[in-house]
């Protein structure tokens, strides 16, 4: 959910435009309080997004589908890390820490918030399978492949694909979840 004021706002999914400056960065929560930690940061007036995704949870013979956060333990925040007072961002209830580099905090690189942004529905829930196309470039988000980069070789109606890494010089092929896969966005 993309809350540009208050956690009483309703869900955003259009991404404003950045300032210049601004940037997207990637808070580390405490463990179950991904949630606690994004009002704790939307009532000090931050920008936060805290990207979901349904999962079925099993208990005593009994299914049920929860939302639950696609990253778990992290939520990214909107930053001008001259202009902001980012260090308090770390004494916010529920947040472990921000990720740094060094003695400040590290961007993440530009266009992935964006895409993830621009791939949830009104509820904040990622719907990255309809936005696959064979042949596109893709980001293993899960998996013993996370964060490479693949191409998108075959998509099946079960939500099972097909991409092609290139290891060594070679297409290697590999099936995953086509939930597990970040669409790239085209650089025009």
């Amino acid at each position: 959910m993309l809350l540009p004021n208050k956690s009483l706002d309703p869900p955003q999914t259009d991404l404003p435009a950045l300032d210049n400056g601004e940037r997207w960065y990637v808070v580390h929560t405490l463990p179950m309080s991904e949630l606690r930690a994004q009002t704790q940061l939307d009532n000090q007036r931050f920008r936060t997004f805290l990207p979901k995704r349904r999962k079925t949870v099993r208990h005593a013979r009994i299914s049920r589908t929860v939302e639950a956060p696609f990253f778990p333990r992290y939520l990214f925040i909107v930053l001008d890390v001259e202009e902001q007072p980012w260090r308090r961002v770390n004494g916010t209830i529920g947040v472990a820490r921000l990720v740094m580099q060094g003695e400040r905090p590290q961007p993440v690189p530009r266009g992935i918030v964006e895409a993830l942004v621009s791939s949830v529905d009104c509820d904040g829930v990622l719907q990255l399978r309809d936005r696959l196309r064979v042949g596109q470039p893709v980001r293993l988000m899960a998996g013993a492949f996370a964060e490479q980069l693949a191409i998108l070789d075959e998509l099946d109606d079960s939500g099972r694909v097909r991409v092609l890494l290139d290891i060594l010089g070679r297409k290697v092929s590999v099936r995953t979840d086509a939930n597990n896969l970040l669409p790239i966005p085209d650089a025009h």
